[in-house]
């Protein structure tokens, strides 16, 4: 292949179906997500009445399934996706002879323009500015041996999570003493509450303006806080682990990694069900007045119990899949998420648009009034018409809209978007 072969999109035969497949049940799982803790205005609701709303048994019931099996189980599946697509990118520019740094850092600073625009002028709980940035750090790595990804993996993933909460515990202790430290928490958490409120206001607005005009202040306030850079590193840690899962071609090659794969399945339902579980036992301590993060020193250690929970339960669904998807029978059925999956950039933008409507008071004014069961599953209901939609537009089109646009402005001149049959003589991507 010609070193001066220009870089272009990934053409549709030459995706990796498992991975598309992957990534429309991740967005599935993240839209449910950010549907059951911000569009309906649980994370922003007083205590006693985000309780309220979760006291009867079935909400109970739903909120702990919530927890255990959904909380940022796909945040963590949908980053270390992010990551094999890099390794995938490595390895198609390293076939055509050509560093990936350059159009891979034009597709990021597209995508960080994207993502400001969809964080101040949509919603603020934007996760593809943070993607963007995270992935300019994921360059440094492409050419660190295994070994080394592997030490950062277990820095990003459990050291950071254990040092900046003890830091932030101990630290102001140290610095000005214990009944000092607890007055600054107190006045720190009267401050994060105000923003809340003052947001969940203005969201509540019947105005359009006033309630973008309250997301985008509320962007302000959050973008400085400390631990955004804790949940960077560990994004980082998460993309890190799909470079290294991309390398040994893990969802590439399913049937050479069948062995791993299962014991992925049973390692990663071992360290699901100790974090997940341990987090669900102190949440209920806390409730029941027994445990205070204030007071009580040894729950710092709590976000790195919570990580390794999550990436078990994240490791399960991807072993799962993959070797579900190499029996004929389910093939066909998993095949239904797959155009979900090509098309998630225009998803993940459409699922914030449909849920301003939804839930905010210039449009159905649903904010604060849904308990989970119904936020559960009026998010299913709405992923569920997003289905169909991917298959019609994807038998017409090449891309779903961001992704044309996403693509256009990082190869500088606008892609073909209607279907055509491919040439033969179409060279490889990068």
């Amino acid at each position: 292949m010609s070193e001066n072969t220009p870089a272009r999109p990934v053409d549709v035969s030459e995706r990796v179906t498992l991975l598309d497949v992957l990534r429309g049940f991740a967005l599935c799982g993240v839209f449910v997500s950010n549907s059951f803790m911000w569009f309906s205005g649980r994370v922003l609701l007083p205590r006693e009445q985000a309780r309220a709303l979760a006291a009867p048994p079935l909400e109970t019931v739903v909120t702990s399934l919530y927890n255990f099996f959904v909380n940022q189980k796909f945040v963590t599946l949908f980053a270390f996706l992010f990551g094999l697509g890099f390794s995938i990118q490595l390895a198609r520019a390293g076939a055509r002879g050509v560093s990936v740094v350059p159009v891979y850092s034009r597709r990021l600073l597209v995508l960080l323009g994207i993502g400001l625009t969809h964080m101040f002028a949509i919603w603020v709980g934007d996760v593809l500015s943070t993607y963007a940035l995270v992935g300019f750090a994921l360059l440094l790595f492409h050419r660190c041996s295994d070994r080394t990804v592997l030490v950062w993996v277990l820095v990003l993933m459990v050291g950071v999570p254990l040092l900046v909460p003890a830091l932030q515990h101990f630290g102001p202790i140290l610095l000005h003493g214990a009944q000092a430290a607890a007055e600054a928490a107190k006045a720190s958490d009267a401050q994060e509450a105000q923003a809340r409120a003052r947001l969940l206001a203005g969201l509540s607005s019947g105005s359009f303006w006033t309630t973008q005009e309250a997301n985008a202040r509320y962007v302000t306030f959050m973008l400085p806080q400390t631990k955004r850079l804790l949940w960077m590193s560990v994004i980082l840690g998460r993309f890190l682990l799909g470079l290294l899962a991309g390398r040994h071609l893990l969802l590439q090659d399913v049937e050479r990694h069948r062995p791993t794969h299962r014991r992925l399945l049973v390692w990663g339902l071992v360290l699901g069900l100790l974090g997940n579980g341990t987090w669900l036992v102190v949440q209920r301590l806390r409730l029941a007045g027994l445990v205070d993060p204030a007071k009580d020193s040894w729950m710092v250690v709590l976000s790195a119990i919570q990580e390794l929970g999550y990436l078990g339960l994240a490791a399960v669904y991807v072993a799962a899949f993959a070797l579900l998807f190499q029996r004929e029978r389910w093939r066909r059925v998993m095949q239904v998420l797959a155009p979900v999956g090509r098309m998630a950039l225009t998803h993940y933008l459409l699922q914030s648009v449909v849920s301003l409507c939804v839930y905010d008071g210039w449009g159905l004014g649903l904010i604060g009034k849904l308990p989970p069961s119904r936020v559960v599953a009026l998010s299913l209901a709405i992923f569920a018409l997003q289905v169909p939609l991917s298959h019609w537009w994807l038998s017409r089109f090449r891309f779903g809209p961001a992704e044309w646009l996403w693509r256009s402005l990082t190869y500088g001149r606008a892609q073909p978007m209607r279907l055509l049959p491919r040439s033969a003589a179409e060279p490889a991507a990068s």
